[in-house]
């Protein structure tokens, strides 16, 4: 199988670019060249998708089994990529996100075919945009598109609401015995998936015939209370959290920053359901629990002091939002 990925080298990406080599597939990686590429087996092609012309030349008469575009946001992107890859493969994979999924949900089981709508988030907006013209390319001309949809995958980030991601802050003041926020009450649930378990049912996905037209989330079946997952970051991190519970509302109000990726998506209690995903890839099961994920990530951090970056800004913008909330000034009884 012939496969192209544009980017592929990321939090989730390289964990799915690993799983193809593994597998025999014969894969590109189509990428600026601006971050070192260690995934031996994969062919990197240097290359822009902000400069078409140029990507059009390097396309040539060239043809793939499946493209994926790992780095679209926005409807200007997907139609960048319906124009350059019309005729040219058998399988155009977008990776869009579980956010667009209605917030608040009415229900808090999502499926593939929970409605997308999310009036809090441009950026989960701007994903359901691009759907929609996928979907629509489907519909009109047989553009062979696949939609998948993660949520809160990690391997390389620290997956928490705030002062983690690609920063060691909230690591940095759990170490320190600071006081670290939690959004609402602790209680509400959510699902972590470590990308080494989202990469097992993706690469099924790929160049499968059943799968144009058609959408697919695919995360673990593990659900952990928000409690349980900074506690778990805290025990891998070998320090006991003081967590403040504050709620997700206040928090938006005082870090309009924040606010997206609170109230239009981790407020909210959502359970997966993977039934789908388990039909077309039928041996796909997550199995890194997150208790166990988060050291390996951790780990990924340690190795290299340069990845351990700690923000004033954010140990600040923390301070600024537990002041706000509790009258007192952070560390001071």
């Amino acid at each position: 199988m012939k496969v192209l990925f544009i980017g592929g080298t990321g939090n989730i990406s390289r964990s799915v670019s690993l799983a193809c080599v593994e597998r025999g597939i014969d894969l590109s990686l189509l990428t600026r060249g601006t971050r070192h590429v260690d995934i031996r087996g994969a062919q990197l092609i240097r290359g822009d998708m902000n400069k078409p012309e140029e990507i059009r030349s390097f396309l040539g008469e060239n043809r793939w089994d499946s493209v994926v575009d790992w780095i679209a946001y926005t409807l200007k992107d997907i139609e960048r990529d319906i124009d350059l890859f019309r005729g040219k493969t058998g399988q155009f994979i977008f990776i869009s996100s579980a956010s667009a999924y209605q917030k608040p949900p009415v229900h808090p089981v999502i499926t593939e075919s929970t409605p997308l709508c999310n009036p809090f988030w441009e950026y989960s907006r701007n994903k359901i945009a691009c759907e929609e013209r996928l979907n629509r390319a489907y519909r009109d001309e047989g553009f062979p598109a696949t939609i998948v949809r993660p949520s809160l995958t990690y391997d390389t980030v620290i997956p928490l609401a705030i002062g983690g991601w690609t920063e060691y802050t909230v690591i940095d003041r759990m170490k320190k015995g600071q006081p670290i926020i939690v959004h609402g009450d602790g209680t509400s649930l959510w699902t972590v998936t470590h990308a080494e378990d989202f990469a097992k049912g993706f690469v099924g996905l790929l160049g499968h015939p059943q799968t144009m037209g058609e959408a697919f989330h695919i995360t673990s079946d593990e659900t952990l209370t928000w409690d349980q997952i900074y506690r778990s970051v805290a025990m891998a991190a070998g320090c006991e959290p003081h967590l403040i519970h504050i709620p997700s509302d206040f928090i938006a109000a005082c870090e309009q920053s924040l606010s997206g990726g609170l109230l239009g998506d981790k407020a909210h209690s959502v359970i997966f359901d993977n039934s789908k995903i388990k039909r077309i890839v039928p041996d796909y099961r997550a199995t890194i629990p997150f208790h166990l994920g988060i050291r390996k990530t951790l780990a990924w951090f340690d190795a290299d002091p340069a990845r351990r970056i700690v923000r004033e800004e954010t140990h600040a913008m923390i301070d600024r939002i537990l002041r706000a909330y509790t009258g007192k000034t952070p560390g001071i009884s």
